[in-house]
């Protein structure tokens, strides 16, 4: 059974590992590139199915009305199960409760249809990132 969870220091290294694996590794980028200045001042949840965690997110605050979530991954063997709706949704409660009015998002061209099934809507292309990815920046207003 999935649950979704807050990592608590023991589990940052799998969290983090699997971050990497799914969002870095692919297009060869290193070990480290999977985070940013935001870290210490963000949200991170997690998906776990027993111990294993498969599934990663984190959400951060670019304004006492504006939430981003980011990182958000979920491990090859449990997609298409629902945990990334999950994840968002947990995601999603957490900003209502800190007062967010909306959540802005930047999504890979081939998730785009995950989140627009979720409530998000296009507002623009945003970046391209490894040269090839296209990103598109994304909005739900919280209601």
């Amino acid at each position: 059974m999935i649950k979704i969870c807050f990592p608590h220091d023991k589990q940052f290294e799998e969290y983090y590992e699997l971050r990497w694996r799914v969002l870095r590794k692919p297009w060869a980028q290193p070990r480290g590139s999977e985070k940013d200045e935001m870290e210490d001042k963000s949200i991170h949840i997690m998906a776990c199915n027993e111990n294993k965690i498969v599934g990663v997110a984190r959400l951060h605050f670019n304004s006492s009305k504006e939430a981003q979530i980011r990182y958000m991954a979920v491990d090859e063997g449990y997609r298409k199960q629902g945990i990334g709706s999950m994840m968002l949704k947990r995601l999603e409660e957490i900003a209502r409760e800190k007062g967010a009015s909306y959540i802005i998002l930047n999504a890979r061209e081939n998730a785009v249809s995950f989140y627009e099934k979720n409530g998000y809507e296009i507002i623009e292309k945003s970046y391209v990132l490894f040269g090839e990815i296209l990103h598109y920046k994304m909005k739900k207003i919280l209601e």
